[in-house]
């Protein structure tokens, strides 16, 4: 692959992940609830959720879920009512408790895997983006199999790095929470963000 090819899907990859979204506000959530060293099993969970939709797209199953509009709507729903229910989760133990009380028992780091993964996997606009996106960067007469083991493996180490720089942010945030009332602000506002994401995404189906 062209070096100045892989520094343009490099540094667009990196404009791309930095903005916030949904799976942002989730890492935040629990680094600020749970602490550091549990929040960051949701890193492992993003990355295999990124995976996952990469290779859907690669696989060819994008061009089916772009062709199926039932298909679609319908993974695009669920990853809609699974933020929604996130977000009632969050805001309901937000009403006289912290966010890390807001469960009824402390999440495990399986469970904080298991959420960022479902987000992030639940997302069909993702597959489509892949679709759309990867076929960019990749050079014809040039050998395929290299440069898409290439592609994705940029793609995930700078996935590694901007979650664990979001995981790190909100760290430093929770430090200078430190009351119990701005901490259920906090996890109100980002229980607000998920259940907004989840209905928007929803309502544009």
């Amino acid at each position: 692959m062209n070096i100045e090819v892989w520094l343009a899907f490099t540094f667009a990859s990196l404009v791309l992940l930095l903005v916030p979204g949904p799976v942002v506000m989730l890492v935040m959530g629990y680094t600020i609830s749970n602490g550091r060293s549990l929040a960051a099993a949701a890193i492992p969970g993003v990355i295999l959720g990124d995976f996952v939709a990469m290779t859907i797209s690669l696989l060819g199953a994008g061009a089916i879920l772009q062709a199926s509009a039932t298909l679609f709507l319908t993974l695009k729903f669920a990853g809609a009512v699974y933020l929604v229910w996130l977000g009632i989760k969050v805001w309901k133990g937000g009403a006289g408790s912290t966010f890390k009380e807001s469960i009824n028992r402390p999440p495990t780091r399986i469970r904080i895997m298991r959420d960022a993964f479902l987000v992030t996997a639940l997302n069909p606009k993702d597959v489509l983006f892949f679709v759309a996106f990867l076929p960019q960067f990749i050079t014809p007469n040039q050998p395929l199999l290299p440069q898409i083991i290439t592609l994705e493996a940029t793609f995930l180490v700078i996935v590694f790095f901007t979650t664990t720089a979001w995981v790190a942010l909100a760290d430093t945030l929770a430090r200078q929470l430190k009351s119990p009332e701005t901490s259920k602000l906090v996890s109100r506002f980002g229980a607000s963000w998920l259940i907004g994401a989840g209905i928007v995404t929803a309502a544009r189906a």
